[in-house]
């Protein structure tokens, strides 16, 4: 799964060419992704602290139902959700009763392997492979929809040496369009706007026909967050995805879900919406510094097998990273 940016891009050519970030040798990089890891743990110490508070290596010294009981609770509490976490707590009480798996120490260790396991779920990269890529970005509104935009595409133009068009398709925000336009000078993109109130769809389709004008090698389109109903969203939403194959066959080659962690379950009940009404190829889970429900992330996984590619856990550009289950599950629980 990826660790870096240079690892979650599928790309015609290889990291660093053609003015993108050069790729650190090998002692380099393994300190940064030890430095990464760090900042990992810090960022999600409100469900780390959770998490801990119950889950030590102590729980094990004492193998009763009271145990499982309390792994439980505590996994559910951190929002895993109630079928993934009977999934884990199952197998882990197997592997110790049958002494696959002995002592506290071993049991914690194994723990993390399993939630791992569980929020691993299909191909965590970002393929870049067309030309061009068209990156579609829904989510409703508050998730941190249109600042993951503004933060991808500076990681791809400033670090990936690609050519970005942003196209601000959510027209009903007055603020997502001027946000996204300071993200645009920031990250040196192009970025195609409409009347305010205007049809999303139109604003897509300029964008999409903007970028296979001038080359581009990755078109973004934001969506509307908010409309009347749930309804019109979901069919606003099918409506931008029909306008962009329409203009290019085969796109939106990405479709991205913000979803903010610190609404817990009901973040996974957007995702399932979402999912219903468009294809979803990957999920951004924002805000996990602000919230002890960082279990989320193993829920959307594992429940609705869709891939959690990025997340969020802070405001800096850094805090936009791509997603790896390994660190992840270690971030949460090792010690």
């Amino acid at each position: 799964m990826a660790r870096d940016w240079n690892d979650v891009f599928i790309l015609d050519r290889e990291p660093g060419a053609a003015g993108g970030a050069p790729v650190a040798a090998e002692p380099v990089a393994r300190e940064r992704r030890r430095g990464l890891l760090r900042r990992l743990r810090e960022n999600l110490s409100k469900t780390r602290q959770a998490l801990q508070a119950e889950v030590q290596a102590t729980l094990f010294d004492t193998l009763d139902d009271e145990t499982w009981e309390r792994l439980e609770e505590a996994l559910i509490m951190a929002d895993v959700g109630a079928r993934t976490t009977a999934e884990v707590v199952e197998r882990l009480e197997r592997e110790a009763t049958s002494g696959q798996v002995e002592g506290g120490e071993a049991l914690q260790a194994r723990l993390v392997e399993l939630l791992a396991e569980q929020a691993a779920a299909g191909d965590g990269r970002i393929d870049l492979r067309h030309a061009p890529t068209v990156v579609m970005v829904a989510g409703v509104n508050g998730t941190g929809k249109t600042t993951t935009i503004g933060k991808l595409a500076w990681h791809l133009t400033r670090e990936q040496g690609l050519r970005v068009v942003l196209g601000a398709a959510d027209t009903f925000r007055a603020a997502a369009v001027e946000q996204l336009e300071e993200w645009g000078r920031r990250a040196g993109c192009e970025v195609v706007t409409g009347p305010a109130g205007g049809d999303p769809g139109s604003v897509a389709f300029e964008a999409v026909r903007l970028g296979r004008e001038e080359g581009a090698d990755v078109v973004i389109v934001d969506t509307a967050g908010r409309l009347h109903t749930q309804d019109d969203l979901m069919a606003e939403l099918a409506k931008v995805r029909r306008v962009i194959s329409k203009q290019l066959d085969g796109a939106p080659h990405e479709t991205l879900l913000t979803v903010d962690a610190t609404t817990g379950q009901n973040g996974l009940r957007q995702a399932q919406l979402f999912s219903e009404a468009t294809p979803i190829s990957g999920i951004v889970l924002t805000k996990l510094d602000g919230t002890a429900k960082g279990g989320i992330a193993l829920a959307i996984a594992r429940e609705l097998a869709i891939p959690v590619k990025l997340i969020g856990v802070g405001e800096q550009l850094d805090d936009l990273r791509p997603f790896d289950p390994d660190d992840y599950a270690q971030a949460l629980l090792a010690p």
